[in-house]
């Protein structure tokens, strides 16, 4: 719905790149998607041997965005990351989003030291079908509720859901205009 309501809506995508997502959402919606692959990048660090140095790297990851962006698609990045790096990360991605932006993440997708990437595909706009693919980076902790919510605490809460899987999904909504 709030892609919907924004013509020229602008969406960040943080998974890879995945054709028909892609074309769901330019033809549905006819908006603008910027892909940042920070499966790539967590991929890149854990290959260095360099996590270490990955907040660093995040907090200045999306700095051209502004606050220009509708809607972010976070997935389940935040199981791989150091609870630095995810501080970094959510401060990081709530300064991209529009007053009244919206943000979806899911938590807890896998077993902890997982070494596999969950990739979501769209299907018919209504559902969402996975598969997984190796991964140098390992799922480093599943977050709580609390820790979820301390993450985003510059946003207001629209909806969570925990699935059958155990995976919790989470949509979050910048203060302001709507």
């Amino acid at each position: 719905m709030l892609l919907s309501s924004r013509p020229g809506a602008q969406v960040l995508e943080l998974g890879p790149a995945i054709g028909s997502n892609i074309t769901f959402l330019g033809e549905r919606f006819g908006c603008k998607i910027h892909v940042k692959d920070l499966y790539a990048d967590l991929d890149r660090y854990a290959n260095e041997a360099a996590l270490h140095r990955l907040p660093e790297f995040l907090d200045g990851r999306f700095a051209e965005f502004g606050e220009s962006i509708d809607a972010v698609l976070c997935w389940d990045v935040f199981d791989y990351l150091v609870p630095a790096a995810a501080n970094v990360l959510a401060a990081a991605l709530i300064q991209t989003l529009r007053p009244g932006g919206a943000l979806l993440a899911f938590f807890g997708a896998g077993k902890l030291g997982e070494a596999r990437y969950t990739r979501y595909l769209i299907e018919h706009g209504t559902h969402l079908r996975f598969r997984f693919s190796p991964g140098a980076c390992c799922r480093q902790r599943v977050l709580e509720n609390r820790d979820i919510l301390r993450l985003f605490a510059d946003l207001d809460l629209v909806d969570s859901v925990l699935l059958r899987s155990g995976v919790r999904e989470v949509v979050f909504r910048k203060p302001g205009a709507h």
